[in-house]
């Protein structure tokens, strides 16, 4: 008997230890012989922890589960069925992740079987330029936040004169409502070093880090075994697969400073510095880590290409939307009813997600809001839910995707508490750089302040001050903060004109 049990932190955090402690001393309290295999998480959060055993008909399901119930698995209790064939997985495109919560994230074997390094291998087989061309012609674009063509970078880096290049990955997952990048991590890590060797041989890199957050712990153990591993099989090292070209991987972590999100803050850190935004240009792909050409890309962009030289950039470009090409993992989460990973070509309206995947609010209260792109992303409303999710269409509601985290809030949201905590958010995590976020930000606080006292002269002023920040700073942290805050201006402006009075 087969039984697969999360690894995954948020199956840890839902008791998914305890439940392997309960099935071993129910196995053995029943003579029966139990193989527990350990993989990453469905992405299905309110089911964790997510039990499946293997049947011949394939994995069928039980959750969330907890240690009292594990008798249920041995009795031949009803089940959640075959997992395969639940709403939520029938209904989506699996491709970055497509092999999480199927396989054991450690086992290489696995990943093979399961279509890994095919398209490591037939990059070895291309030229840089066709490489890159590959990746340009697939439409993949950073899925970190700000959408930019990831084969134009590569390209930049490629024709950049050097010594010696980076490939550098981003995996400081500070959004709030942000998790796939961890779940990649920690269920699929080979998947992301073989898109970043397949970016090394792109650019002509022989050298990768990944840099990722303290809070991390379990992603970054998992991450250094998965490198040892590959290390060992030859994936990486001084000859990557028997091609000659060398190519190495390291994990860094970070101390926990959210504005290390921005990449020449991250890389600042990296070599050991202060977490500080750098002017550009000069732009990391001329001069980066270490003052050396470097490709700075989102985990999900980089474990996005092993599928795209797999199947084909043509297959890759075929889904989306417009400009939006490809496949968007939406992180649901807030007050829903079902919260998590749901990957699906870009192009579903906002509404839909909200309501027919995620189920509506948890609380059973009407949606007031969704803020998508983490705590400096857009509130939406509900007479925004006709927007499909794609770069150029959010864009035209002056919101952002980001990372594609959406937190959801029902119609006792305080959004002028939610516009002076970004505000308050952007001051404590400021680097401090520059004029318009260090102090716009605190002036913020102090402006929404004002307005919640009654100063209903003082929405000009923010409305003054947001507009300095936006254009004015030098990184995405201060110029993006004003979205939370003038979004909830616009769409709820009876919450920010005369609240001590409304209370009185």
């Amino acid at each position: 008997m087969k039984i697969w049990v999360p690894m995954d932190s948020a199956a840890k955090a839902l008791g998914s230890e305890d439940v392997v402690a309960a099935i071993r001393a129910e196995a053995a309290r029943r003579g029966v012989d139990v193989e527990i295999a350990r993989n990453g998480s469905r992405g299905m959060i309110w089911l964790e922890p997510l039990v499946e055993v293997e049947t011949e008909a394939g994995r069928i399901g039980y959750g969330p589960m907890n240690a009292g119930d594990v008798a249920a698995i041995f009795d031949g209790s009803p089940s959640l069925g075959l997992v395969e064939e639940l709403d939520w997985m029938k209904r989506q495109t699996r491709l970055t992740f497509q092999r999480c919560g199927v396989t054991d994230p450690l086992s290489l074997a696995q990943y093979e079987a399961h279509g890994g390094l095919a398209g490591l291998r037939r990059a070895i087989g291309m030229s840089q330029d066709a490489i890159i061309d590959e990746v340009k012609l697939s439409g993949l674009r950073g899925r970190g936040g700000a959408g930019f063509p990831t084969g134009i970078k590569w390209d930049t880096v490629r024709l950049a004169h050097a010594d010696r290049k980076y490939i550098v990955c981003n995996a400081d997952e500070g959004d709030s409502g942000t998790f796939a990048d961890r779940m990649i991590m920690e269920g699929d890590p080979f998947c992301l070093i073989e898109g970043m060797v397949i970016a090394g041989l792109g650019c002509g890199a022989v050298q990768g880090y990944v840099y990722t957050r303290s809070e991390y712990p379990d992603a970054v153990a998992v991450m250094r075994r998965a490198i040892v591993l590959a290390h060992e099989a030859g994936v990486i090292g001084p000859d990557v697969m028997g091609s000659g070209k060398p190519f190495e991987l390291e994990v860094r972590v970070g101390a926990g400073a959210y504005v290390c999100g921005e990449e020449t803050s991250l890389l600042n850190s990296l070599e050991g510095k202060r977490g500080v935004v750098r002017a550009k240009p000069p732009l990391p792909a001329l001069e980066g880590a270490f003052g050396k050409p470097t490709v700075v890309n989102n985990v999900i962009s980089l474990a996005t290409v092993p599928v795209i030289f797999e199947k084909g950039a043509s297959y890759y470009a075929d889904f989306g939307l417009g400009r939006s090409k490809g496949t968007i993992p939406l992180q649901i989460a807030g007050n829903v009813a079902r919260g998590g990973l749901f990957e699906t070509a870009f192009g579903m309206p906002l509404g839909e997600i909200v309501t027919d995947l995620a189920g509506g609010t948890a609380t059973g209260r009407p949606v007031k809001a969704v803020q998508v792109g983490g705590p400096l992303g857009a509130y939406l409303g509900q007479e925004q839910f006709d927007t499909p999710f794609g770069y150029e269409e959010f864009g035209g509601q002056d919101a952002l995707i980001g990372h594609a985290g959406l937190v959801v809030f029902d119609d006792s949201a305080d959004m002028l508490g939610m516009a002076r905590f970004a505000m308050e958010f952007c001051a404590v995590e400021s680097c401090g750089k520059c004029t318009p976020c260090r102090i716009g930000a605190v002036r913020g606080v102090e402006t929404l302040d004002r307005i919640a006292a009654g100063d209903g002269a003082a929405v000009e002023l923010l409305s003054d001050l947001c507009e300095t920040m936006k254009d004015g700073s030098l990184c995405a942290l201060g110029g993006f903060t004003p979205y939370p805050v003038m979004s909830a201006l616009q769409l709820f402006p009876e919450e920010f004109a005369g609240v001590k009075e409304a209370a009185e």
